[in-house]
């Protein structure tokens, strides 16, 4: 087995495992967190189309896309975390939308070829090993003429909120994982030219790269819940003795306090709006 598919292997492994379940533990509060971004990834789906939805997650945006295709339409969510795809399709059952769902990765699977008018994906893409691999295999899912629509975070420099609970607790969790700027990860694509270098390297033409600045919020109760939950404290906190998660927490609330306000927390989200065509 190649380094990079062991490395597709395990992070496979910890989103089926427990960032995966983790993630849909949290799912409500993700859904109304980042619901502003579902009308940016659904605005161009017409009736009838058929669209792609990368790392779908628990599947808030490919049953967003799907409302809009209509029954003529064919939505397909893709990812690699079991737990998220099992919760993906039961909303879609629960809110009876016609959508399917693969779990499978989008950078290897045999889609059909030329099957999709649209690919999107709302912070899916920056996780691939070989970045210019899979998008050349989402290239080749698409029809000539296809578009792709991505919402991809910036830099950890342009979205403090996001770095806020491990840069406070590391002092208290020794064990937390490095975040490496240029391997898969959350801020993989924070550089534009990195993301217009990797689609034309892989097919793709007619590449934007915009700025996207997005205010999400949540209520100031649930604060606790998304930091001890979510990211690579979220993950390490679920091992921790209970004397130091006290710890932790009571040193992430004082983190958290500026973007508290009025019973919210707030944040603006700093992100790249990526499109091309097939």
């Amino acid at each position: 087995m190649t380094a990079e598919r062991r490395d597709a292997e395990a992070l496979k492994a910890l989103w089926s495992g427990v960032a995966g379940r983790n993630w849909v533990a949290a799912q409500d509060l993700l859904d109304g967190l980042f619901k502003p971004f579902e009308p940016l990834l659904a605005e161009p789906v017409g009736t009838g189309a058929r669209v792609l939805d990368v790392g779908c997650g628990t599947g808030g945006t490919t049953v967003a896309a799907a409302r809009r295709a209509g029954p003529e339409g064919d939505c397909v969510g893709i990812d690699v975390a079991e737990p998220m795809i099992e919760a993906a399709r039961a909303r879609a059952e629960r809110e009876g939308v016609p959508v399917r769902f693969v779990c499978a990765d989008a950078a290897t699977h045999a889609f059909e070829p030329g099957g999709f008018d649209l690919v999107v994906s709302r912070f899916g893409v920056m996780f691939f090993e070989d970045f210019a691999g899979a998008f050349a295999n989402l290239r080749r899912a698409a029809r000539p003429g296809a578009q792709l629509r991505l919402i991809v975070w910036r830099g950890p420099e342009d979205n403090p909120f996001m770095t806020t609970a491990e840069r406070a607790a590391a002092p208290l969790l020794p064990d937390l994982p490095p975040r490496d700027r240029d391997g898969p990860g959350q801020f993989a694509f924070a550089r534009a030219e990195r993301v217009r270098s990797v689609l034309a390297e892989s097919g793709w033409t007619g590449v934007a790269v915009e700025p996207l600045d997005v205010t999400c919020a949540m209520p100031e109760k649930e604060l606790e819940r998304y930091f001890t939950l979510l990211g690579p404290v979220g993950r390490v906190l679920q091992e921790t003795d209970e004397p130091t998660r006290s710890r932790v927490i009571e040193t992430l609330r004082t983190a958290f306090a500026p973007y508290v306000d009025g019973g919210e927390a707030s944040f603006t989200a700093a992100c790249w709006l990526i499109s091309a065509s097939a």
